[in-house]
């Protein structure tokens, strides 16, 4: 009996500590059901569609703890293609959610499974990466937490309430069309922020000699940011309130930027922020006035509430300080932060022409520029340089790396890479090889091309690396906007001087004639992205893929060249523009299909008449060098106009024009010259030659706008446009065939 009894005891035991175990696998596996599906929202007035995921904007924030299993089914609910990548977390490459690169496309209806172990902890996010979808909705938080006995747990820090931020932006307009409107130069942006920086504009603030050699060096107005939007958006609204805190708190903001191509500047108006961590990293903290957070970085920050009865202000605006977005902490009377005041964009301008050479590279003037320690923009900043003086008597500041520096500028202190360093030694194996990378950060505005050794991702080969050794990356950005730079599956070491401390992200912000050096170990077999993540400049080409020699074949790309050919789709796409001017004496206008390399151009101009006749023009060039102000081209030229009997017209170089009833082929090139005047060379299949000089868009004022072209034909135009809106301008001008007119000017 009484072994009877033990077998019975012992069963039991056997039996409970097996629910027990089985209890305790369960619990690791955290499973998440995400429906994706087309909304509508209004955010700025006006009702547009956007993507919810479960019914909301942002996504839902998923929270794990290190060592759980993530299980993530999503729900494709929409009519077109989808995919989720998890930014800045450690996977297998199959889970990565690149479209074309570690997995095929989520197809309209139907469910994929992401299934993933949580191997660390920190802040991180989630978002869309199949084309434009993370501008519309597709962008949502993800929480790591550290497990209860984490050796890195920090009293004070990780014990303290935590609040998930992620900061967003929005446009009315559809994705497709601002990344169209990018790429044909569409000034409509400037105009809505107003930054034109017309020669009326640098007149008035005794500017217009720095904007005539900005122009003489080919550079277009400044900007510090691409797109206009809007509205900008905390946690999906443009004010949000925390009033479940009291005077003496300190809470934890874990910031993730989901912005599509901003950046945002933090202050808070309670007082200092302290920084702790960055990109899902701990870093030791760091007190400071205010941080500049890039496109997808995430960093977290202690705020404290100082007095009861308030509600302290959390800013968030974007970096042209243009609108903003706010989060109050704490409850009662609001104590707004000083918003930032405007850019001195004539100031930039005038530093941006002391940047650039005549060739369109920049020069650092000997300055040893890295880690944002030195803000070029700096001289645009009034709280830190001073207000703008009147009619350009502002003092010249000379080229030094102290007069670029914020922190040394005053008494603000702004957050820079090199004020990062890691609480744990993050030295990677000194008996690794180390494979060195150099690339160089391209690309221009005139036709918003970007690249990586002016190459973009389609055409370029993948980098082949080995598992085992390090892989070193020195990135230098020759161009003048700032790129955040993400590698997917990796964390890397930013070589800031801190030594075996040195800060670990998967981020790095990387300023005009900066080089930055970084470092990670090679350590996840598969194709992982590395890019750009301004969204636009990536679906543009700003990326390479790195892979692991001799790894095994993704079972989720079953056809590698069909897969290949679809990702390099992105950056080999034509952007259509065509205007059209409907005149008193005749119809005219130009319609264009554009990509990184090509371009496909017709321009037309329709007498009402037979003495005004017709002409068409058609050029299928190539542009080619880094700047692209070189395109030669194959030319077709139909054209017809009722001429006397005797009637001919020669050109200056005493040859027959032939208007009457003309089709002929020709070769040539397009330079752009200093001004931004276009030279364009052409010799037709009968031996005529052409040469012609035109300009196209020459700001007078904010929204007036003129033109000219004159060739050795003995043709000239002159014309004058007022902009109305995004699609239409007044226009009248004059041409020498068909005289004086006015009319509409439509555009897309």
């Amino acid at each position: 009996m009484d072994i009877q009894n033990l077998f019975q005891k012992t069963l039991l035991s056997l039996v409970l500590l097996l629910l027990a175990t089985t209890s305790l696998f369960a619990q690791k596996v955290v499973r998440y059901d995400l429906y994706v599906k087309d909304t509508i929202v209004n955010f700025a007035g006006k009702e547009k569609r956007a993507i919810a995921v479960n019914g909301q904007i942002p996504m839902p924030t998923l929270t794990f703890t290190e060592g759980d299993t993530a299980e993530i089914y999503v729900h494709n609910e929409l009519n077109e293609n989808t995919a989720l990548h998890w930014h800045g977390l450690f996977l297998p490459n199959k889970e990565d959610g690149v479209p074309y690169l570690t997995q095929m496309p989520i197809k309209p209806h139907t469910t994929h499974l992401y299934r993933f172990p949580i191997i660390q902890h920190g802040t991180h996010w989630y978002h869309s990466h199949f084309g434009l979808q993370e501008q519309i909705g597709m962008y949502g938080s993800m929480i790591l937490k550290k497990r209860d006995d984490d050796t890195t747990f920090r009293k004070g820090i990780d014990d303290l309430p935590t609040i998930p931020i992620m900061l967003s932006e929005w446009t009315n307009l559809k994705p497709e069309n601002v990344h169209r409107m990018l790429h044909n130069a569409n000034d409509w942006f400037a105009i809505k922020k107003g930054t034109t920086q017309s020669y009326a504009e640098a007149a008035k603030q005794g500017y217009l000699g720095v904007k005539l050699k900005n122009e003489w060096k080919r550079m277009l107005a400044m900007d510090v940011s691409d797109v206009y939007y809007d509205r900008f958006l905390i946690n999906g609204n443009s004010e949000t309130q925390l009033s479940q805190f009291k005077a003496g708190d300190k809470v934890r903001l874990q910031i993730s930027n989901g912005g599509a191509s901003t950046y945002f500047w933090l202050t808070y108006a309670g007082g200092k922020i302290t920084v702790v961590a960055n990109d899902g990293n701990d870093v030791e903290p760091v007190e400071v006035d205010r941080l500049i957070i890039a496109v997808s970085e995430t960093y977290d920050i202690i705020v404290t509430i100082p007095k009861e009865n308030t509600s302290y202000e959390f800013l968030a605006t974007s970096e042209d300080r243009i609108k903003s977005a706010s989060l109050y902490i704490g409850s009662g009377i609001k104590q707004l932060t000083t918003p930032l005041p405007k850019l001195k964009y004539f100031e930039g301008m005038k530093m941006m022409n002391g940047m650039m050479k005549m060739n369109g590279n920049l020069d650092d003037m000997g300055m040893n520029m890295s880690l944002n320690q030195m803000d070029m923009n700096v001289v645009m900043y009034p709280e830190i340089t001073g207000e703008q003086k009147k009619k350009g008597k502002a003092e010249k500041m000379k080229m030094t790396e102290d007069n670029y520096n914020s922190n040394k500028l005053s008494n603000i202190v702004t957050l820079n890479y090199a004020m990062l360093k890691s609480p744990v030694n993050t030295s990677l194996s000194d008996t690794a090889h180390i494979k060195e990378l150099k690339f160089i950060l391209t690309g221009n505005m005139n036709r918003y091309v970007w690249s990586l050794d002016n190459k973009v991702v389609s055409e370029a080969d993948k980098i082949l690396i080995k598992k085992g050794e390090t892989v070193r990356m020195v990135l230098y950005n020759n161009s003048m906007m700032r790129h955040p730079m993400h590698l997917h599956g990796h964390d890397f070491r930013v070589l800031n001087g801190q030594g075996e401390y040195a800060p670990l992200k998967n981020i790095i912000d990387i300023m005009p004639m900066e080089t930055d050096t970084l470092e990670f170990a090679a350590n996840a077999e598969g194709d992982w992205f590395f890019h750009c993540h301004i969204l636009y400049h990536m679906m543009s080409g700003m990326g390479r893929v790195f892979s692991y020699e001799n790894q095994e074949k993704n079972p989720l790309i079953p056809n590698p060249k069909l897969a290949q050919r679809k990702l390099f789709a992105d950056d080999r796409k034509f952007h259509f523009m065509i205007e059209n001017d409907f005149a008193t004496n005749g119809n005219d206008g130009e319609m264009m299909l554009q990509n990184t390399r090509w371009s496909i151009g017709t321009e037309w101009r329709l007498g009402y008449n037979n003495m005004h006749g017709y002409e068409t023009e058609t050029h299928i060039g190539r542009y080619v060098g880094k700047m692209q102000w070189f395109m030669p081209f194959i030319g077709f030229d139909w054209r017809y106009r009722k001429m006397g009997i005797d009637e001919q017209e020669k050109n200056i170089f005493g040859q027959t024009n032939k208007k009457d009833n003309r089709t002929a082929v020709s070769l040539g090139f397009n330079y752009t010259l200093p001004m931004l005047i276009v030279f364009q060379a052409e010799v037709f299949h009968d031996g005529i030659v052409r040469l012609q000089l035109m300009r196209e868009d020459i700001p007078i004022t904010k929204r007036l706008r003129a033109g000219f072209m004159v060739n050795t034909d003995k043709e000239y135009m002159l014309e004058l446009g007022y902009i109305v809106n995004r699609f239409m301008r007044v226009r009248t001008h004059y041409d020498s065939d068909m005289g004086f007119g006015a009319g509409l000017t439509i555009n897309y």
